[in-house]
């Protein structure tokens, strides 16, 4: 990391392509807690109870963090770089993905057209768990205009350049609310409750990510599933994206199965016992292949 008065530069790796990752960015315009404008994504950060605006753009090959109302502290910049390490997944070496995914017939020509593509992540748990329960069972459309309205309800903004930059709900706030609030907002009455549980038991120190972060992927799921409101699908999917864990594998998850039917040149969504099977060759790799099939449905 290199660093200015004005800015902070991360190296990337050489296999990170910042453009194929704006793609996963730019899948709603519902988002409210990123903005990508000219090639640049915008986004509100909390550190240590300071609300920080970043504007993170490609230039020289490296990623620029800039901030617009102001550069935050000297000690929160170690916090934002790991933060946007995390949420891009720049630690991790994919080398080995690719040399699997050139013997796979499936992934062979998406590794060529998405190279440089990588896993994106949900690093806070809350807003992990709490998107993916929002999304089960719904298209991924109305998935995004549920959260939008717990976003502007119940989140805290910044302004600059008069357009708000949100940040997700806090689960102190989301604890206190009753099942009527969010039900008034086309939440199932069943999500409602799920969501808010999973607030109060974060709110109350019940589950945290520093507990479960060293955690085998087998224990990481037992844990998760204990947790009203989650199931394989919701489990594997925070696993994912918030864990950073490779390995993960959505079966149930319908955008899967589509690109992996269209793959197979199908007529159909492939099944979960076929996608298990097909996963025996991705060796630890199955996030990644879920992220690039995923990628495939984007064009």
């Amino acid at each position: 990391m290199s660093m200015s008065e004005k800015f902070i530069e991360i190296i990337p790796p050489k296999e990170f392509d910042f453009n194929e990752c704006l793609v996963f960015l730019r899948r709603s315009e519902q988002e409210l807690l990123h903005r990508i404008h000219k090639r640049s994504v915008y986004k509100a950060l909390q550190i240590n109870g300071e609300t920080i605006l970043l504007q993170m753009l490609e230039k020289n090959e490296r990623i620029r963090i800039v901030f617009p109302l102001g550069a935050p502290s000297l000690d929160k910049n170690e916090q934002i770089e790991c933060y946007i390490r995390e949420w891009f997944d720049l630690d991790r070496d994919i080398t080995p993905f690719y040399k699997m995914a050139e013997r796979d017939p499936i992934l062979r020509d998406l590794i060529q057209k998405y190279y440089g593509y990588r896993v994106i992540g949900i690093p806070d748990l809350f807003e992990a768990i709490t998107w993916a329960i929002i999304g089960q069972q719904i298209n991924l459309t109305f998935a995004y205009k549920l959260k939008k309205r717990l976003v502007k309800q119940f989140g805290n903004k910044i302004t600059w350049d008069g357009i708000d930059y949100w940040l997700f709900p806090e689960p102190q706030r989301i604890a206190t609310l009753q099942v009527a609030e969010l039900s008034e907002m086309q939440f199932t009455r069943r999500k409602a409750e799920y969501i808010i549980g999973v607030a109060k038991l974060i709110n109350d120190g019940k589950i945290s990510k520093n507990e479960l972060l060293h955690k085998s992927y087998q224990e990481l799921k037992k844990r998760l599933l204990t947790l009203s409101g989650v199931g394989n699908w919701t489990a594997d999917y925070v696993i994912m994206r918030c864990f950073n864990r490779p390995n993960a594998l959505p079966v149930a998850d319908v955008g899967l199965q589509r690109a992996l039917g269209r793959q197979l040149g199908l007529d159909r969504k492939s099944t979960t016992e076929e996608i298990k099977e097909l996963a025996k060759e991705w060796g630890g790799w199955e996030s990644y292949a879920t992220f690039y099939l995923w990628r495939s449905s984007y064009d």
